[in-house]
């Protein structure tokens, strides 16, 4: 049995095109379209019906795909077994974050952790875009939101808090509110983005309120949002850690501060399996080791598998 035939033909199905399991492959169109002819010559059995519009499967094709489908399944955890028990750490790690986030702290930290696993390689990805970790072949994604897919373990690191600012000069032009309710009265900033909703939920003192601002600006990044604060355009809500520079020179200044907002967390994600590969455990200790050297008791959860004061994992 020729098993990457095997392989492209469970891609095919998957993907629901020669096209897009191309891509997933990495190879060619004509590659994929060959080998599965291949794979039904071999077989004397049609497995897929091709059309103009979509392929569908054969009765014979189905009972195939869910037979090997299981079958690769196995291969593929015994391959993430096998590199779970590796003692010389290799392999790669896609890695998708934030643009803010990732501008701030990952840079740093993945060249130390390059340095100490230099057999290591990683691809990363700033973005604020939805993504499908598993349709995308991801292997860690942090986000400021809370996960929603079942299909991923997900850890909660620490929180994103933030607050509403503005710049002195706006304040004094338009003055300060007092309540929530003063809001209506105000220019706003408003951010929007794939995890972003760009309402404002703050608590009165009695229950959680939502308020939508009118923006004149309307922006998915977070940098641009506190740029524009700082120049006076309006009331802004921007994390501590992107405005704490601002905040400190008195570019910008907290308002509302007796009414909370709505915090978010900062969360770690990755397909979930029963063995966890040793780059992954050694790449989660690593953040985590960081997280509590500057965050100390706000980090928010700890994996089982990590001990934070010997680094073992």
């Amino acid at each position: 049995m020729d098993l990457n035939r095997v392989q492209i033909f469970a891609a095919v199905v998957e993907h629901g095109s020669f096209t897009a399991a191309a891509t997933a492959l990495g190879i060619t169109k004509a590659t994929v379209s060959r080998k599965v002819a291949e794979l039904e010559e071999n077989a004397g059995v049609q497995l897929l019906f091709r059309t103009t519009r979509a392929l569908k499967l054969t009765e014979a094709g189905s009972n195939y795909y869910h037979r090997v489908s299981r079958v690769l399944s196995e291969l593929q955890q015994a391959e993430t077994q096998l590199s779970a028990s590796q003692q010389n750490i290799r392999g790669k790690l896609k890695i998708v974050c934030p643009i803010e986030l990732g501008q701030l702290f990952l840079g740093s930290i993945l060249a130390r952790f390059l340095k100490q696993y230099p057999d290591i390689q990683i691809n990363t990805e700033l973005t604020n875009r939805r993504v499908d970790v598993i349709e995308e072949d991801i292997d860690m994604l942090f986000q400021i939101a809370e996960p929603k897919d079942p299909r991923l373990t997900c850890h909660a690191m620490v929180k994103a808090d933030k607050m509403l600012l503005a710049s002195p000069e706006y304040l004094a032009q338009f003055g300060t509110p007092k309540t929530p309710a003063d809001l209506a009265h105000h220019r706003a900033i408003r951010l929007v983005s794939a995890h972003i909703d760009g309402v404002w939920k703050i608590f009165d003192g009695k229950q959680w309120q939502v308020y939508e601002p009118v923006a004149q600006l309307t922006v998915n990044n977070v940098t641009l949002a506190r740029e524009a604060a700082i120049e006076g355009l309006g009331i802004a809500t921007v994390p501590t850690l992107i405005a704490s520079e601002a905040l400190a020179s008195g570019k910008l200044v907290p308002v509302l501060e007796d009414y909370p907002m709505h915090q978010a967390k900062i969360t770690l994600s990755y397909p979930q399996s029963a063995y966890l590969p040793r780059r992954y455990r050694v790449f989660i200790a690593f953040i985590y080791q960081h997280l509590v050297a500057q965050f100390g008791d706000q980090v928010l959860e700890i994996p089982d598998f990590i001990n934070i004061n010997s680094s073992q994992v």
